[in-house]
């Protein structure tokens, strides 16, 4: 009989090292080599744990999946924005080692920290992500506060400020798709809360679409955007928050990605509370299907009342076009006349209501 060498994991050879023992207790004479031999002609092989297991899949779970693809699509089809957010994992920023491989000299590979206890003064960097599926471009705000609501719905701002609003000059409305954890939760109020203040400035109608529970990996901001994200920086020590932002907008692909970053510096408060009052003003509709999970909410409705009486004034306002030279055409319904004027001049003459 031909042995064949071949090469065994010092555990497993530990391993087969009791089995002989065991055997030998029995008054089987073998050799832990035999054991192996035998052990591979059955049909053994090193096996690691396999993630399979996703937990209880939910009511309408499938059926969640496929609304989210048919609102999707809809949206597309007219043109209007959507985009898939959520928070990367946070990141210690120093000379700590970071996962992967990288070219080098023989022998120079970069030194780095034993321990990756985090740093005080430097903190962590939160990368929170804003993916546009039909543009294939993405933006990061790279925070150094705590992950909340408030920080989520401000990256979007921003998305929309320096990105969104160039593409979709036209938009109507805007569809979220997220998971339901986290700052930007389906249970969360103050999400909502600052969602309505986005929709309210923009004039936009912010449609919502969340995972179910446990398929976060589904989402598209997670295999399109931070997945290159992560091979863009592999074995890059993260030793500045400016170094991490760099490193996240110049990621690039073959199919053209494109991403813009900037820190965020600002301080979000954690633990805001906000109070069933606050709930009943925002402007939120629950979809037929899974209301709690897909919902949209409309921008509120600025009326102006001025001061000459009888007169009023009604429409959606966008703050962002508030300016000295932006003139705004409002028909007068009680006189049936079209009157033009600045926004700032009509600001100073005029009642400002929700």
């Amino acid at each position: 009989m031909t042995r064949q060498c071949y090469y065994v994991p010092f555990s497993i050879l530990l391993c087969l090292i009791n089995l002989e023992k065991a055997l030998k207790a029995r008054e089987y004479k073998v050799s832990y080599v035999t054991v192996g031999e035998l052990l591979k002609s059955l049909g053994y092989s090193l096996q690691v744990n396999r993630k399979t297991d996703e937990g209880s899949s939910g009511a309408d779970r499938d059926r969640q999946f496929e609304y989210i693809d048919e609102t999707v699509l809809s949206f597309m089809k007219l043109n209007e924005p959507v985009i898939s957010i959520d928070c990367k994992k946070k990141e210690p920023i120093g000379n700590y080692k970071n996962a992967g491989n990288e070219c080098e000299f023989q022998k120079n590979a970069p030194r780095v920290k034993v321990y990756d206890f985090v740093d005080k003064e430097l903190g962590k960097a939160i990368p929170y992500g804003v993916y546009d599926i039909a543009q294939n471009q993405g933006w990061v705000s790279v925070g150094i506060s705590s992950d909340t609501a408030e920080f989520a719905v401000n990256t979007i701002k921003t998305w929309w400020q320096q990105m969104g609003k160039g593409h979709y000059p036209n938009a109507q409305k805007l569809l979220i798709t997220a998971d339901g954890g986290g700052s930007n939760s389906s249970k969360s109020r103050l999400w909502k809360k600052e969602l309505q203040t986005f929709a309210t400035h923009t004039g936009i109608e912010i449609s919502v679409c969340h995972f179910p529970p446990g398929t976060s990996k589904w989402n598209k901001i997670e295999h399109r955007l931070f997945s290159f994200i992560t091979k863009n920086w592999r074995a890059k020590p993260l030793i500045s928050l400016e170094v991490e932002v760099n490193l996240i907008a110049n990621t690039t692909t073959q199919k053209g990605l494109r991403v813009n970053a900037k820190e965020d510096k600002k301080q979000y408060e954690k633990g805001k509370k906000i109070t069933d009052e606050e709930m009943e003003n925002i402007h939120l509709i629950q979809s037929d299907f899974r209301g709690e999970c897909n919902y949209k909410i409309s921008p509120k409705c600025t009326i102006y009342f001025l001061t000459e009486p009888n007169t009023e004034y009604c429409k959606i306002i966008s703050p962002d076009l508030l300016g000295n030279n932006t003139k705004c055409t409002m028909t007068d319904k009680a006189h049936g006349r079209s009157n033009t004027q600045s926004i700032m001049n009509l600001c100073h003459n005029c009642i400002f209501q929700h």
